[in-house]
């Protein structure tokens, strides 16, 4: 998971692509209710073409995954242990204070369309949110304001180890035309955001960093990791006073999905997340059919992150994002994903999370709720037309007592 090897993995992916491939066209925000309510839930069949391109480690349940207890691999078993679970990982991430940042961005207004963004229509006013982190770095974020606003909803969208852009244009688009304010996110390094770094030892010398390199600014004081998930947190109390919106929603892809995993973790304001091509627990990654880039880097590997993945596996990372009033998440997962966290081995961990947050969350979804859908309507490394339906339908069936 390389930045050199992602961008000549994907780089040549398109928009157009990606809609041609899963035959699937996203509906209209005027089309999303029928008239006795939510439309139908979205369905679509395996893509036949892409299947029969895939070895059969794209179908069936790799030998790592066969066994293992993940009953037993879970250690919450009630909304108390998220309650104290959730501390414990807040201060591996900020290790001065144990909580989440209060601070709130330097905030420009009407920056006008950003060159650094691809097209959107229908927005109304674009802001530059930056946020500003030890050893001289900042993260640039955007807010876009739909001109459509019949709710008070906000989305946040981030994206992944330089991926193209199309996913964000698509994903995003999708989510104005709905009626959110989005923000757009991008990993540390990528995209819009510096490239550099104060050297951890010589604050007058700046390097180049990959986020392999990450922990060498790791110290007694502070974690790397606060460059991930100190953004959202920061942008989230800005939402929340600019806004006083009725929930905040995440969606992200790949890295982006991994931070949309691991963020609402943290912080239990975020309503509903999407994570995408983001992460596997880590007895499933030696059976992808890609293990290699299944791996991940810095942030998501655990022997580079002893400390933060002692406290918490993914099943109890994907428990403390979904557990609370109306909290739900759902992941998603491509099947024949051109770059990782692809096959089917999620099938071995998927039915024994959603049964335990169903129980902690009392069974009816008040209390939270989790699910995993298998994409297998294309192969690429994406938000796919036919997940992002999915992702609106979603928001519109599960947000409409909201105002």
């Amino acid at each position: 998971m390389t930045p050199v090897n992602r961008r000549s993995v994907l780089g040549t992916l398109g928009a157009a692509a990606a809609s041609a491939s899963v035959g699937w066209t996203l509906p209209a925000a005027a089309d999303t209710r029928t008239a006795g309510g939510v439309r139908p839930r979205p369905v679509a069949p395996v893509n036949a073409e892409v299947a029969a391109a895939h070895s059969a480690a794209y179908k069936t349940l790799p030998q790592e995954v066969v066994g293992v207890d993940v009953e037993d691999l879970m250690t919450i078993h009630t909304a108390a242990d998220v309650e104290a679970m959730r501390p414990r990982l807040l201060a591996k991430v900020w290790k001065t204070t144990g909580r989440l940042p209060a601070g709130l961005p330097e905030v420009q207004r009407g920056v006008g369309a950003p060159a650094e963004l691809p097209a959107f229509e229908g927005v109304r006013r674009y802001d530059r949110l930056t946020v500003r982190m030890p050893f001289g770095l900042f993260s640039t974020m955007f807010a876009l304001e739909p001109r459509h606003r019949p709710h008070s909803r906000v989305a946040f969208y981030h994206n992944g180890h330089g991926e193209p852009l199309d996913t964000m244009q698509r994903t995003a688009q999708g989510l104005l035309d709905h009626g959110y304010v989005v923000l757009l996110f991008a990993m540390p390094f990528y995209h819009w955001n510096p490239k550099t770094l104060q050297d951890p030892n010589d604050p007058s010398a700046t390097r180049q960093p990959s986020h392999n390199d990450l922990g060498l600014w790791e110290s007694a004081e502070f974690s790397p990791l606060a460059f991930f998930l100190e953004p959202p947190a920061v942008a989230m109390n800005h939402v929340r006073a600019a806004y006083r919106p009725s929930s905040v929603q995440m969606v992200g892809l790949s890295g982006g999905g991994w931070t949309t995993t691991v963020y609402p973790a943290l912080d239990p304001r975020i309503t509903r997340s999407y994570p995408t091509a983001g992460s596997l627990p880590f007895f499933v990654r030696p059976g992808s059919p890609k293990p290699g880039p299944t791996r991940g880097d810095w942030e998501q590997r655990q022997d580079k992150q002893p400390g933060f993945y002692g406290v918490a596996d993914f099943p109890d990372i994907y428990a403390l994002g979904s557990v609370g009033p109306h909290r739900r998440q759902m992941q998603i997962l491509n099947r024949f994903d051109e770059c990782c966290f692809n096959g089917v081995g999620h099938r071995g961990y998927e039915p024994a999370v959603r049964q335990r947050i169903a129980v902690i969350g009392g069974g009816d979804g008040a209390g939270g709720h989790w699910e995993l859908l298998e994409d297998a309507t294309h192969g690429q490394h994406t938000i796919s037309p036919y997940a992002l339906s999915v992702i609106l339908w979603d928001l519109d069936a599960n947000c409409a007592h909201l105002p």
